[in-house]
């Protein structure tokens, strides 16, 4: 099949009932989505589809041929970052990092929606993503403060 992945056609030798997460990470290479429950619990495995974040560990890789899906690695350049991969660093968002590539990526899908938004509507955008680290707080701050720089 063939995937257009962060802005690139891939051909990718997968089975049909291959999930987006396992092509991801172990036939692209693309680590930064992250595997963790497999249940669409947790988020760790959050991905843009067409500018939605969707979890790619229960979506079957076959059905985004023909769509767009972003990672964490499309999100952002060395030289070019992101400014919420930017805030998050700044404000300490970060612990020990498992969690944030799918906090970032829900929270792009987010500031691509809505430019300005409210704590609870960030509240809200990250609320299927699990962070055993935090208490949040750090990440809506990042968050709100990248809306604040601008999104784009």
């Amino acid at each position: 099949m063939t995937l257009r992945v962060n802005g690139k056609a891939r051909k990718v030798a997968a089975a049909e009932s291959a999930f987006l997460v396992d092509v991801l990470r172990n036939d692209l290479a693309l680590t930064g989505t992250k595997f963790s429950c497999g249940m669409g619990e947790c988020g760790a495995c959050t991905v843009l589809l067409d500018g939605a974040a969707v979890y790619s560990c229960l979506l079957l890789a076959s059905e985004t041929e023909g769509h767009e899906v972003t990672t964490i690695e499309g999100i952002g350049e060395r030289s070019h970052r992101d400014p919420l991969q930017d805030c998050f660093a700044e404000l300490g968002a970060v612990q020990c990092g498992f969690c944030t590539p799918g906090m970032i990526i829900s929270a792009r899908s987010l500031l691509n929606d809505n430019a300005h938004p409210t704590e609870a509507e960030v509240l809200l955008a990250l609320s299927g993503n699990l962070c055993r680290c935090t208490g949040y707080t750090k990440i809506v701050d990042a968050v709100l403060a990248a809306a604040e720089r601008g999104t784009s």
